[in-house]
Formats: structure tokens, sequence, C-alpha cells
């Protein structure tokens, strides 16, 4: 690691601490209203709580379970649509007028619809989630492959390279910080999508636990909660900041 890229990293720990012991102090001098904005110490207390108490576990589980089912569900289909309309002008004539009429409609709108057709099982939460991931995967998608500089495309058909080695050699590798970039983004709607549908017909999630503590006007639960979503959102974000840096260790390179 470069020694600027350590102070980025440095600059990154160190931000969020600071905004956490403005507000500590804040709540001790009375400038926040503890009922409202409990001070960071407290809900840190509320966090272990809840951690020790196995719920932690069985509700963070049971929202990254419908999580990566809907980002699969949603997330395949929508690259693979996104590569053909990239590279088929036809296939984008056709749907291209669809994505735009339907992206725009709030997913967490639809979430009834969902209900009467999945039932209140896991199914619907899985369409959820799916539904909102798959209309940024095909959109970032198709504008990675329209990004693909035209003098690779013409190398490729002057040699005459095989569909499956000009999807694996050429299409693809030129799509992926676009589809890493739709992926990410599609971890937090993903997420949102997620906690949205648990606050109805369900008995397990983060989103049960938010809801659940709003009812009771638990404010230090709530926010332990909303904690555990955050952290839930870092970690995979990391994830796939890692998985983006093995597969393309040149973008990595020229960042630092």
């Amino acid at each position: 690691m470069t020694e600027r890229a350590a102070l980025r990293r440095l600059v990154g720990i160190a931000a969020p601490i600071s905004l956490l012991v403005l507000w500590e102090l804040a709540v001790r001098a009375n400038v926040l209203d503890a009922r409202l904005f409990p001070a960071p110490s407290a809900i840190a207390g509320n966090f272990a709580d809840y951690v020790r108490s196995g719920q932690l576990g069985v509700n963070g589980v049971a929202t990254l379970s419908r999580l990566v089912v809907g980002l699969l569900l949603g997330g395949i289909p929508g690259t693979l649509l996104g590569l053909a309309m990239g590279m088929n002008g036809w296939v984008r004539a056709y749907f291209g007028p669809v994505i735009a009429l339907l992206y725009p409609i709030p997913k967490i709108a639809i979430l009834p619809l969902f209900y009467f057709l999945f039932g209140t099982g896991e199914a619907a939460k899985w369409a959820a989630v799916a539904v909102g991931v798959f209309f940024l995967m095909a959109i970032n998608t198709e504008a990675g492959v329209r990004q693909i500089e035209r003098i690779y495309l013409d190398v490729a058909r002057a040699y005459r390279i095989r569909p499956v080695s000009f999807f694996f050699r050429v299409l693809l590798p030129g799509a992926l910080p676009n589809i890493y970039a739709g992926l990410k983004l599609s971890i937090g709607i993903g997420i949102v999508l997620a906690i949205a549908a648990e606050y109805q017909l369900t008995r397990t999630g983060l989103g049960f636990e938010i809801y659940n503590a709003q009812q009771v006007l638990d404010v230090e639960r709530l926010y332990a909660a909303l904690v555990a979503v955050s952290l839930l959102g870092f970690a995979l974000a990391t994830v796939v900041d890692w998985i983006e840096s093995v597969a393309m260790p040149w973008r990595s390179q020229r960042r630092a």
C-alpha cells in the first residue's frame, strides 16, 4: 500500500469517528435530545445486548439470505439483458422503452402486488429485491458495453474471433467496471427493499426488528438495528470491492 493510499484510508477511518465523538458530546451537553438521538455509547451498549441475545444473528442472516437470493434472481438476468442491449440495436430498441417506463416506478410502492402474486412467504421478498436489482444491472451493463472502445470491437471482427471468445475476452471485460458499479448500487437498493419487505407479514429480519422497535418506542434498539443494517451493507460493499480488485487489478493500481 502506498503512503498516499494509507493516508486516504486513515482519513476514511477518522471521519466517522470524529462525527461519533461530536454526536456524543452534543448529547452530553444537551444540545441533542437523548430521547430522539441517543448517545453513541448508549447505542453501542444496546447493540452489544442485541448481539449477546442472539437476535442479531437470526435477523441478520434472514435479511442477508433474502438479499443474496434477490441479487441473484435480479442481477443475472439484468446483466445478460444489459449485455444484449449493448451489443444489439434491435434488442435495445425493443426493451429500452419498456425499461424506461418501468424503472421510475417506486419498487416499495408495488410491494403489495408481490404479496398478492406470491403470497406472504419468502418468494415475495425475493421478488421485491430482484425487481429493483434487475433494472440497475441492466442499465449499468448496457452503458458499460456501449462504452467499449470501437477499436477493440473492430479488431475482434477483423480476426473473426469466435462468439464465446469474443464474449469472455472483449465484451465482458469491457463491461466489468460498469457491472461492478451496478452491483454496488444494487446492494444498496436491495437492502432498502429487503428491509421494507420485512416490515409486513414476517417475524424475522432487520426490517422486522426496526419496525418492532418503532412500535414500542425503543429508540436505542431502533438505532442498534440501523447500525446492523449499515454494517451489513458495508461488509457486502467491501466484498465486492475485493472481488473487483482481484478481477481487475489494473484498476486498483491506477486508483492507488
